[in-house]
């Protein structure tokens, strides 16, 4: 379930007198969810006056292109290296590229998954015009695939959405033979474009769409609702007893924060002590906090680290009608998105990450946010709860793993430990993993 989204798309409109220049448009793609970055699988843009689409797919969320202020200006037989996009896209098994060459030329098309591995090649000399090339899958879901010549080179990102696979299991590129009909590099690449065109503009999440028409003829920002993750019912924003505020997303039957507890007082208006020495903290037996590093400037970003005495203490650590979830209840969380097995440590996490390829606002260095990507790993938040990695103080009262790993109670107990569960910035996997009680993790709350 997801609530409203508002896709903002931003058009830039730059005029270029000089030399007879043509002007230039830039259009630039972004989505929001009640101010929140989210991110987007793909964007078309479609001419419905002349004809002709471009799709755009993060992190390349901007479209630059010359456009005709009058007609007869693009020839569109000029003869340039051009590729076009896969289509279909998404496709099912097999897709199909088309291309452009302006003389004879030595061609290698490499298809490589999104972790950079050579799934297939095909290398051939060919003669001027326009060739077709067939690709069939593999098991994965996205490819990327570069066509290169002597002196240029080009990359699509291709999407399978189907089940099949190829017979062998296997990637394959197979050529099709001469095409006619194909347009070049100028209407495949640059996108006609008069003004006073009216184009369509469809934007698409990991399971909506959204779509607007118009027709740009200067700076303007286009608003689109799109469906997208849903508040809880009745309870958009909680407040605990300090006055923090906490967002809240619906996630199948589940009613949960959004973001870590910041309380330093239990619901009844008991203060929870703050134990900042490690000697002191490893002998507790009782509830306690602390900010990471003993630093309160964590607080904001990630909330703070409590015992899990702290997390099952009578007094209450979620606000009224809120309580800190069972092993059963995350078990209910992971069965919902697909289980624990990788990716869907990335669909818990926020897309907020040191490079993240999602590009836009996942793309930062500022706290709160993951380490750099590793192994092909980045969080994509597919579900809103935006797990965030809030490290963690040991039962010996050291402090580790902020950027890196986020860690969450659950309230039960298993001899002298918690089974929790953990995320990581270098793996797809949520693990289930058993603290001791004196660890100092994050919390989540869960409505009743």
């Amino acid at each position: 379930m997801k609530t409203k989204t508002l896709l903002s798309i931003l058009a830039l409109a730059t005029v270029i007198s000089a030399f007879a220049q043509k002007p230039t448009m830039e259009l630039t793609f972004t989505a929001e969810n009640s101010g929140q970055y989210v991110p987007m699988d793909s964007i078309l843009i479609e001419n419905l006056t002349q004809g002709g689409d471009t799709t755009l797919y993060p992190p390349d969320t901007t479209l630059s292109l010359e456009y005709n202020v009058g007609i007869n200006e693009t020839d569109l037989s000029k003869n340039t290296f051009s590729v076009s996009q896969n289509y279909p896209n998404p496709f099912n098994e097999k897709t199909t590229v088309n291309l452009v060459l302006p003389g004879k030329d030595n061609i290698k098309i490499t298809c490589r998954n999104m972790l950079g591995i050579e799934l297939a090649h095909y290398e051939k000399v060919l003669n001027r015009g326009n060739h077709s090339f067939i690709f069939y899958c593999g098991a994965g879901s996205q490819y990327l695939l570069t066509v290169t010549g002597k002196q240029t080179s080009k990359t699509v990102k291709m999407l399978n959405s189907g089940s099949n696979i190829a017979k062998s299991g296997k990637c394959k590129i197979v050529y099709n033979g001469n095409v006619t009909g194909f347009k070049s590099s100028e209407a495949l690449n640059g996108f006609v474009f008069n003004l006073g065109d009216e184009l369509k503009y469809t934007a698409y999440t990991d399971v909506e769409e959204t779509e607007k028409i118009d027709s740009p003829t200067g700076s303007q920002t286009y608003t689109f609702q799109f469906d997208g993750w849903d508040p809880c019912p009745g309870m958009s924003i909680i407040t605990d007893i300090d006055g923090n505020t906490y967002n809240t997303v619906q996630i199948g039957n589940q009613c949960w924060m959004k973001e870590n507890p910041k309380t330093t007082t239990y619901r009844n208006g008991t203060a929870i002590p703050n134990i900042t020495d490690a000697n002191a903290w490893e002998s507790l037996t009782t509830g306690a906090y602390v900010w990471y590093g003993n630093g309160i400037s964590w607080k904001g970003p990630y909330g703070a680290l409590y015992n899990w005495y702290a997390a099952v203490d009578a007094n209450g650590l979620c606000p009224t009608e809120w309580h800190v979830p069972t092993d059963d209840e995350w078990t209910a969380l992971t069965d919902f998105i697909g289980g624990t097995g990788s990716p869907h440590s990335n669909e818990l996490k926020s897309c907020r990450q040191v490079n993240s390829p999602l590009g836009g606002g996942c793309n930062t260095t500022e706290h709160p946010r993951w380490n750099n990507p590793q192994n092909g790993v980045f969080g994509t938040d597919d579900y809103g709860f935006s797990g965030l990695p809030g490290g963690y103080r040991n039962f010996s009262g050291y402090f580790d793993s902020v950027g890196y790993s986020g860690g969450w109670w659950s309230s039960t107990e298993s001899s002298s430990a918690s089974a929790g569960r953990f995320l990581s910035y270098n793996d797809g996997y949520v693990f289930v993993n058993y603290y001791s009680k004196q660890d100092g993790f994050s919390v989540r709350c869960l409505r009743d």
